[in-house]
């Protein structure tokens, strides 16, 4: 206990109560206000929450990094006895006063505060039931908590409980469910990715009077008929619905007459798993239907496939008949095509005539070609989406922005997938025109307060004229939180044009026989790496100006994950684009100039041949919870591996992994490496033709406590995956409930039935390669 001693001597001697607070949490990281965001670096980097993520571990109390936070507390009262008179100057953590106490409890898991730090003193047993800390319980991403924990939890706080929170909770057994019937004060429930059966929803809804808000999965086998009228009459109230579909139905929305916001999101596969064909008419001459009379936000998901977008057509199909006149919000994310209709026309143009909308999402489909925006009312817009849509730059400044009009509502922008959205006209314009910067300066001008911005997935080149580069332009937008661009939209076209041609940019990229270069060892020290970057580069610029970016994604314009969702893997990938072969280590390395940076998304940069920019990410990045990396450098092997290395021994608060590289091996000085990362929760490899050693796998399962998630697609056969999946699952899963190991041969045929079994958290999150930013309006749900 001599440490945290010191740190408590050094807390008396602060001046202000802010300073007695940030070290009473030195042990574990900087404390956050639980409504702002941190400004100010923390001591210990893995205090604040990622950004929308609920998490309370800023006062470093989680259980296994800190030794529980029982004994963290405890700790705090025997201090002072066994110091002598001289020594006994230090402070004592129950002298704090409520307020500051309470401020560093709400970042303890509930299940921690109320079955632990409960106990540990009279003062703590009333400060850990302030309302203040049972008024809302989050148990999303609490990997440890069991059914017991929670029967335990409801038993003890049930009536104090307003807001419940159990999305993704996929471990716990049905019966769980059971017990939130002692929640009778509950307004809002989030049941998603919970096992749930008709009857316990009813039994459990029946009890629940008082909600206004829910979230659950329709699943095979619901039947709306057992629903009783005592659960009926609670739908009746529900304001807000969440619904996840895997099977053609209703679900609850007939029930729910008075909805005003109502997210959809369909995950029905074209076939079930004895292969029979699925068809939305199943949901034909049911007698209800949906009541949208007082809807103001209607939110639509599809996950690809042809039923997904029958059912959903028959949702919309009571829309088109009479449009809610309080309509504020209307999204549909689409992928694919999806073919507009007689019945979603009149829908649009009764939109369009009765309706001022403040966010829009809709299939490319019914924008392209059509003269929709021009029509359609916006109010104070605070979120647009036109991801692959052919929308021409000028008719984005014209229909939507109305000539340069003043946008500052407008805080959330996708134009992923949009090719066009930067130039005038999109007739005769090849994608790989150069840009008009005029129109860009217009949308920064316009829309100054975005805090996320897409432009990935489309080669947005930039022209020589000085002044006028894409990173200047986005540098004005001093507010973003998230940004995602392609790679060849980095390239500093003035800088590249004095630089005599490297060898670097002659690496082939294919898969035959290699030209052999020499790889230089990266810098060792922050002093030689900064000898190599460009800091005059308007990317490196654009770095600087955006202090508070907290997620990043850099991805190639032509990429494709190996890994779709319901097809079988991909075997050959699309080359880069021309200008993207400049973008290399020194790009990488401007990255590490984001303090506050959380997550980190870099996929198809040719021109990686050390990594030495990832290890200054490392080591500057301390805030980094989330990173992705996919076919970097050379696709015939990890020519960063070392430099990955040494980044991941730096990387103590990162959570999530996702590697995907085509020939990556997984052994044992990678698994050792990843070990320092005390923090990682999830792992995901994706690698066709990479091995793995299955006793370094184990090693490092055992070292690190908290990985819930284990991911391998590789090229190792069948018979070594399912060892190797069988042996984690027998070794670890007594000790983490929520343990989800899928360890499957990528290029095998019965992938996509593997992946069907993955929970939806872990697939939708981490899993599947996709870009994220402003991918949803912002506070969609929860």
């Amino acid at each position: 206990m001599a440490a945290p001693r010191s740190r408590w001597r050094r807390a008396a001697a602060a001046p202000s109560p802010r300073s007695r607070l940030k070290m009473a949490a030195r042990g574990g990281g900087g404390v956050a206000s639980r409504g702002s965001r941190v400004m100010a670096a923390p001591e210990e980097p893995c205090g604040g929450r990622a950004g929308g993520e609920p998490g309370r571990e800023a006062a470093g109390l989680s259980g296994a990094r800190c030794g529980g936070a029982a004994a963290m507390f405890r700790c705090g009262e025997e201090l002072v006895s066994g110091e002598s008179e001289e020594e006994n100057n230090g402070v004592n953590l129950m002298e704090f006063s409520d307020e500051i106490l309470l401020h560093i409890l709400s970042y303890v898991p509930c299940t921690d505060l109320v079955l632990n730090v409960r106990k540990t003193c009279r003062k703590l047993a009333t400060l850990c039931l302030d309302k203040s800390l049972t008024h809302t319980v989050l148990l999303q991403k609490d990997y440890k908590v069991n059914k017991d924990k929670v029967k335990q939890l409801m038993r003890d706080i049930g009536k104090e409980i307003y807001q419940l929170n159990m999305a993704g909770c996929y471990w716990l057994p049905s019966s769980t469910i059971d017990h939130v019937i002692r929640c009778k004060n509950l307004v809002k429930l989030n049941l998603s990715g919970c096992h749930i059966t008709s009857l316990r929803l009813s039994k459990m809804l029946s009890a629940l009077q008082h909600l206004r808000s829910l979230a659950i999965d329709v699943n095979p086998g619901f039947d709306a008929s057992q629903l009783s009228s005592e659960c009926k009459a609670t739908l009746s109230r529900v304001s807000e619905l969440k619904q996840t579909l895997y099977t053609p139905s209703y679900g609850v929305v007939p029930c729910c007459t008075s909805l005003e916001k109502l997210l959809l999101y369909f995950e029905i596969l074209d076939r079930s798993r004895e292969g029979f064909m699925l068809s939305g008419q199943l949901m034909v001459g049911e007698s209800n239907v949906p009541h949208y009379q007082n809807l103001r936000v209607f939110y639509a998901r599809l996950a690809p496939g042809y039923v997904n977008q029958e059912v959903v057509r028959l949702y919309l199909a009571v829309l088109s008949d009479r449009t809610p006149e309080n309509l504020h919000a209307f999204l549909i994310s689409a992928p694919g095509s999806f073919a507009e209709t007689g019945a979603t026309k009149n829908l649009l143009d009764s939109m369009a005539r009765n309706v001022r909308l403040d966010a829009l999402q809709l299939p490319k489909a019914w924008i392209n070609g059509s003269g929709l925006l021009q029509h359609l009312k916006f109010n104070n817009p605070f979120y647009f989406s036109f991801s692959r849509c052919t929308l021409s730059g000028g008719h984005l400044i014209q229909r939507v922005i109305n000539g340069g009009k003043d946008l500052k509502s407008l805080t959330s922008l996708n134009l992923s997938g949009c090719v066009h959205c930067l130039a005038p006209e999109s007739l005769f314009r090849k994608a790989e025109d150069d840009i008009d910067s005029s129109i860009l300066e217009s949308l920064v001008v316009s829309c100054c307060n975005l805090r996320h911005l897409n432009l990935s997935a489309a080669h947005h080149h930039s022209s020589e004229s000085v002044g006028n580069h894409l990173c200047q332009l986005l540098s004005r937008l001093k507010y973003l939180l998230s940004l995602a661009l392609p790679v060849c939209s980095i390239t500093d076209v003035a800088a590249n044009m004095e630089k005599p041609p490297t060898q670097s940019n002659a690496v082939p990229q294919t898969f035959g026989k290699k030209v052999r270069v020499g790889i230089q060892t990266y810098p060792r020290n922050l002093t030689d790496q900064a000898n190599q970057k460009i800091e005059s580069s308007v990317f490196w610029t654009l770095m600087g100006s955006l202090r508070f970016l907290e997620t990043l994604e850099i991805i190639g314009s032509s990429f494709s994950s190996a890994m779709p969702r319901n097809e079988p893997a991909i075997r050959n990938s699309l080359p880069p684009c021309v200008r993207a072969q400049s973008v290399g280590d020194s790009e990488v390395a401007a990255i590490s100039q984001l303090t506050y940076l959380q997550s980190l998304t870099l996929a198809q940069l040719p021109n990686i041949i050390t990594g030495s920019g990832l290890v200054s990410i490392g080591l500057q990045c301390q805030h980094l919870r989330t990173l992705s990396l996919a076919n970097l450098g050379m696709m015939g092997k990890v020519v960063y591996m070392s430099a990955l290395m040494d980044m991941l021994k730096h990387c103590k608060c990162l959570r999530d992994l996702r590697l995907e590289q085509p020939y990556f091996s997984a052994g044992a000085q990678f698994f050792q490496a990843l070990s320092h990362c005390s923090s990682l929760q999830r792992l995901c490899i994706v690698s066709r033709s990479g091995t793995l050693q299955s006793d370094a796998v184990m090693s490092f399962m055992a070292n690190c406590l908290e990985v819930i998630m284990c991911h391998m697609f590789m090229g190792e056969s069948l018979t070594v995956c399912k060892n190797l999946q069988q042996s984690i699952v027998r070794s670890f899963q007594a000790d983490r409930p929520a343990l989800n190991v899928v360890i499957f041969p990528l290029l095998h045929e019965d992938l996509t039935e593997v992946i069907r079994d993955v929970p939806m958290r872990h697939l939708d999150e981490i899993t599947l390669f996709k870009s994220r930013v402003a991918e949803e309006p912002p506070n969609l749900w929860w």
